[in-house]
């Protein structure tokens, strides 16, 4: 394993966003390597919908935990959460 955690293959960031506040969404979890994978793991396992985008993530990574997203960032998580809107909505 590496003393750098960016070296790591994997990163995965998860987001809370609710659609019926004003509130941007949140960072509420992130990592590299195995924190990613048990990231990832977690929202199968939960039927949350994944959204592969690591230059995204990669973005996400700097922001603290229980932080909103930049606003530098609003424009590329809004697509992502019309992806996981449209894809909760065909799938019900």
């Amino acid at each position: 394993m590496s003393d750098n955690p960016k070296e790591e293959k994997d990163i995965a960031v998860a987001l809370k966003y609710n659609k019926d506040s004003d509130n941007a969404p949140q960072v509420i979890a992130k990592g590299y390597g195995e924190i990613a994978s048990r990231i990832i793991e977690v929202a199968k396992e939960n039927d949350i919908i994944i959204e592969t985008n690591p230059m995204l993530a990669e973005a996400l990574s700097g922001v603290e935990l229980d932080e909103t997203i930049p606003i530098e960032l609003f424009e590329a998580v809004a697509e992502v959460i019309g992806f996981v809107l449209q894809t909760q909505k065909e799938n019900q």
